[in-house]
C-alpha cells in the first residue's frame, strides 16, 4: 500500500474520531447543564404557593397537590414555605413532588413513622439542600447564634380539615454524622433535649420550653454522611 495514501486515510480516520469524541463532549455537559438547570427550576417551582392552606378552613379537594398533604410549614425570613408529605416510607417523597410526579428537589416531608397531626412529642421533616437557600438549603443560616435569635420565628399548619395554625420558635441547630449519632432521626428518641445541648453550635437559651419539638433536617457538606438540623419548639 501507498504509505501517503494509508497516512491520509489515518489522517482523515483520527479527525471523524475526534470530532465524535467532541461531539459527544458537547453532548454531555449540554445535558449537565440542563439537568442542573431542570433541578434547580423544580426547586424554585413556586406554584404550590396558590394552595397554601388557611387556618380553620379545609384544603380544597380537587387542588392538585396530593392527599400525601399533611401540613405547611413556613420559616420566617426564609425560602422556607413548603407544603409537608408524609409518604409510606422515608423515601417516597426524595424524588417525587407534591404534586405526585418525579423530582429530583424532592420535597419537604414528614418522617414516617410520626403521626400526621404531629401530636407526637418528637416530630421530624426532611429536605433537600439546594442552593441559593432553597428547600431546605436555608438551614444553614441558623448556624449563626445572631440569626437563629433574629429569625426563629414561623407556623406549621396542620391537617387537611379545619387546619390549625400552631408556632413555631427556632432555639438550636447542629451538625452530626449520620452513623455516628444517628439515634436523633428515632421520633422516639428519649434523650432528645440532653442531645441537642450537648451538640448544640448554636443555641438560644430564651425561648420559652414546649414538650413539642420539630427538627428540619437536612444534608451538608462536605461529606454525605452529614446532616444539619435546625430544632424548633412548637406552640399550640
Amino acid at each position: 500500500m501507498d504509505m501517503r495514501k494509508f497516512w491520509i486515510k489515518m489522517n482523515i480516520l483520527y479527525e471523524k474520531f475526534m470530532l465524535l469524541v467532541f461531539v459527544l463532549a458537547l453532548l454531555i455537559v449540554t445535558y449537565g447543564l440542563y439537568d442542573s438547570w431542570y433541578v434547580f427550576h423544580s426547586a424554585t417551582d413556586n406554584s404550590y404557593l396558590s394552595y397554601k392552606p388557611v387556618a380553620g378552613e379545609d384544603v380544597p379537594e380537587n387542588g392538585p397537590i396530593t392527599d400525601d398533604m399533611v401540613a405547611w410549614i413556613t420559616m420566617d425570613g426564609t425560602n422556607v414555605d413548603y407544603p409537608v408529605m408524609q409518604g409510606e416510607d422515608n423515601y417516597e417523597y426524595l424524588n417525587k413532588n407534591p404534586y405526585g410526579d418525579y423530582s429530583l428537589s424532592g420535597s419537604i416531608f414528614l418522617d414516617s413513622r410520626n403521626s400526621k397531626d404531629f401530636t407526637d412529642h418528637y416530630s421530624i421533616l426532611y429536605g433537600h439542600h439546594m442552593e441559593y437557600g432553597v428547600m431546605f438549603g436555608a438551614l444553614d443560616d441558623y448556624l449563626s447564634n445572631d440569626y437563629l435569635r433574629s429569625n426563629g420565628a414561623g407556623t406549621l399548619l396542620v391537617g387537611r380539615t379545619k387546619v390549625k395554625s400552631y408556632e413555631l420558635q427556632a432555639f438550636a441547630c447542629i451538625k452530626i454524622n449520620v452513623f455516628e449519632k444517628g439515634d436523633v432521626f428515632d421520633p422516639d428518641f428519649d434523650k432528645l433535649e440532653e442531645f441537642i445541648s450537648e451538640n448544640a453550635i448554636s443555641y438560644n437559651d430564651s425561648v420559652k420550653k414546649t414538650d413539642h419539638i420539630l427538627a428540619l433536617s437536612t444534608c451538608t457538606e462536605p461529606v454525605s454522611q452529614n446532616r444539619l438540623l435546625v430544632f424548633c419548639y412548637v406552640y399550640e
